[in-house]
């Protein structure tokens, strides 16, 4: 009797059947239960009676199909559940055939994943780790549309793309399989066919929640349910530290290149490892929140992160999701926020990655002018379509939910707004209304935003932002893009640009750093020295400062007295805050050893003082994005390059911060205060513990009823050569 149709057969064997759920497996084949199974790496099988282990009926070769085995058992209609026993050669093993499983993927995670609206994506596309119908196992989903076939592989099948293919879920254009037996750890990929039936590469799954290491470029099968957190009191009170009203200092950092261990061939530290000494060190330099550089799986090292492939998975060369969890707790029980790098703008063209994942363009656009980015060679997703536009939003919501990240930080938000991008004409489309903006990106984000917001209360995201695009930080019912910081690069280029500069040509630049209090309280700012500010030939941050040897440290530490002086929050790349004296290397450590030097040991301890001097002080932060919080004394001293402004809080006296940016001590200079009475001096960064000269006040100056820059009371001050200094009224 023939039990099974020639074609289905020819198929099965080619591994080119779609629907392999209705040939394999358990079926009734003209009125009884037939059970087929490909096994191409046995000689023969029997099917067990999956409670006593005893033989049911051992199934026949099918002619002219080698490889598959079918046989009728003498129950008629019932339907049983059952196992596997295989032989080859002298082996002897059992197994659970993944035929007779039913689906695990419900109606209604169907309609929302149709729908583009599965907050909770994650959950249930990728590999997880579930019992199903009393077998524990691993249940792979992954949406393909266009594809004709698709199929796990791995260790487990040898790669054979004809073992394990998947179940075609409705309309959805997803595909689904429970595979019995595999268990955490284990590497997979999935095979595809595209519309046509041509073979695929193989593709990393786009919701692996483990990868690999470099080179290798599969997806591994990882546990991310169970992790019993510890950080609840933290997790409580978040909502207030990331709030706009709060000190936020951000210590960015790239793992990889932090701190090495050169007697071990130079390794990057682990997640642990980070955990102990990267979390110790910025808690006391009084950072507030850490930010890492993209941990998202990455193929090259190269790109620092910036071009992920594996969203869901914590990059594998700092260990495992388990062990990133760990590091996200140490931060909080160190009560530090841990903010994330996150690029939903673009992604590498990677064989193994999502460009043209079923054969199709199904993440990226089809035509290039919407879909590449020329700077990066990358691809750009289209926010336009609803299942793209879900990954990456539960994407988001993946990394606050499971992983209790405080923060992401959207990267390179200037290049999704606009059509014209770094595109020359010819080289871009308008949009619907004929502009330049990236209509569907802008909906994006505002949507991003919302639910972030809305599902994670206490968060923050913050935009990487370049232009003067309005609103970014504004909530989107008022028109804004909802993110709740946007990075000052504008304060950033100018402020650098003036420093450069020899100080006696400062003057001609002054308004370089005073223009950046005309927008100040446009949008939520961050104040941003970054990590491209200290590559491609940058130099590093003490490279930009001008002079010789004690000059450049001085410079720099009037500057870094200066941003901890102005409104907004506080950004610093790592190295910064010891005055590194190289341009960063990703493939290196910081120079560590600098600080066994006074001048860098010097700016260190001003970076700490500077943080604490911001936490413990509410005129340096309450007001931070509200004008009301900032008064300039002096703004037009071009020719001294000298600024004065005022700085007030909610609550508490106010600040005066004064900078002097030529090598010429100011003595008796006069300086208006809106108040009488004794103003401490609290820093002053020519202070002989920062690697300054030591020249200051004395502790403290009381005011005079002397009028200067129309106010009627003054201070007598001296002011260092290249020094900031900063002063709070005393109150009784």
């Amino acid at each position: 009797m023939t039990l099974i149709d020639p074609e289905d057969a020819r198929q099965i064997i080619a591994g080119t059947h779609a629907d392999p759920f209705a040939v394999l497996g358990r079926h009734l084949w003209e009125g009884r239960q037939t059970v087929r199974v490909f096994a191409p790496d046995a000689d023969q099988v029997e099917v067990l009676d999956i409670k006593t282990g005893i033989r049911i009926k051992a199934l026949e070769p099918v002619e002219g199909a080698p490889g598959l085995f079918a046989g009728q058992a003498t129950r008629r209609r019932n339907p049983f559940p059952y196992s596997l026993r295989l032989f080859k050669d002298h082996h002897v093993w059992t197994a659970e055939d993944p035929y007779r499983f039913g689906p695990v993927l419900g109606a209604m995670d169907e309609y929302l994943i149709g729908e583009g609206a599965h907050l909770n994506l994650w959950r249930v596309l990728g590999a997880h780790l579930i019992t199903h119908e009393e077998i524990y196992g691993t249940h792979f989903a992954v949406w393909a549309p266009n594809a004709s076939r698709v199929s796990v592989v791995g260790n487990f099948n040898g790669w054979d793309g004809r073992r394990h293919l998947m179940r075609r879920r409705g309309q959805t254009g997803v595909w689904e399989i429970f595979i019995p037996d595999i268990v955490a750890g284990e590497p997979y990929k999935f095979e595809l066919l595209d519309g046509s039936g041509h073979l695929l590469p193989q593709k990393a799954d786009p919701f692996g929640f483990g990868a690999e290491h470099p080179p290798r470029t599969a997806s591994v099968v990882r546990e991310i349910h169970g992790h019993d957190w510890s950080d609840d009191a933290w997790m409580e009170t978040r909502a207030v530290r990331n709030r706009i009203d709060q000190p936020i200092s951000i210590y960015e950092v790239h793992l990889g290149s932090w701190r090495r261990v050169a007697e071990e061939g130079n390794r990057p530290l682990s997640y642990h490892e980070h955990a102990h000494h990267l979390v110790g060190y910025a808690r006391d330099m009084g950072f507030t929140h850490i930010e890492l550089m993209p941990v998202s799986e990455f193929p090259f090292d190269g790109s620092w992160g910036y071009q992920p492939v594996g969203l869901y998975a914590p990059t594998i060369r700092h260990g495992t999701l388990e062990e990133f969890r760990a590091f996200v707790e140490a931060c909080h029980e160190a009560d530090m926020g841990l903010i994330l790098d996150w690029v939903p703008g673009h992604f590498p063209e990677d064989a193994h990655g999502l460009g043209k994942f079923d054969g199709t363009p199904l993440y990226e656009h089809a035509d290039r002018r919407e879909g590449f980015h020329p700077d990066w060679n990358t691809l750009v997703y289209n926010y336009g379509r609803r299942e793209v536009s879900n990954y990456l939003i539960a994407n988001a919501l993946y990394w606050l939910r499971e992983h209790h990240v405080d923060g992401l930080r959207v990267d390179a938000v200037a290049s999704m707004l606009y059509r014209d991008y770094s595109r020359k004409d010819g080289e871009w489309v308008p949009n619907k209304d004929g502009g330049r903006e990236n209509l569907e990106a802008i909906a994006f984000l505002r949507r991003m935003n919302e639910i972030a917001y809305g599902e994670m209360p206490g968060i923050m995201t913050v935009a990487e932002e370049s232009t003067a695009f309005p609103g970014v930080s504004r909530p989107t019912d008022a028109g804004g893009l909802g993110f709740g910081f946007k990075w000052n690069m504008g304060w950033m280029n100018d402020t650098l640009s003036y420093m450069s500069e020899d100080p006696v040509h400062r003057k001609y630049h002054h308004s370089k750093m005073t223009f950046g209090l005309h927008y100040a309280f446009s949008e939520n700012f961050i104040l941003p020295i970054s990590h491209d500010e200290v590559v491609h030939g940058k130099g590093s941050l003490l490279d930009k400062m001008p002079g010789q040897g004690d000059e450049k440290f001085a410079n720099l530490r009037a500057y870094l007295g200066f941003m901890w002086g102005h409104p907004g929050k506080k950004l610093l790349f790592m190295g910064c805050e010891f005055a590194q004296g190289t341009e960063w290397n990703h493939d290196g450590s910081l120079d560590w050893h600098l600080l066994e030097h006074g001048a860098h040991k010097g700016v260190q301890s001003l970076v700490r003082d500077l943080n604490r001097l911001y936490c413990e002080t509410p005129a340096l932060y309450q007001l931070d994005c509200r004008g009301e919080g900032f008064e300039w004394v002096e703004e037009g001293a071009a020719d001294e390059s000298i600024q004065a402004w005022l700085r007030h809080g909610s609550e508490g006296p106010p600040v005066l911060v004064v900078s002097n940016l030529t090598p010429v001590e100011r003595s008796a200079r006069r300086i208006g205060v809106p108040q009488p009475g004794r103003w401490a001096e609290r820093l002053n960064t020519d202070a002989t513990e920062y690697g300054g000269g030591g020249r200051g006040n004395l502790g403290a100056v009381e005011s005079e009823p002397v009028a200067a820059a129309g106010r009627a009371h003054s201070l007598s001050l001296t002011l260092p050569p290249l020094s900031t200094l900063f002063f709070e009224l005393q109150r009784d």
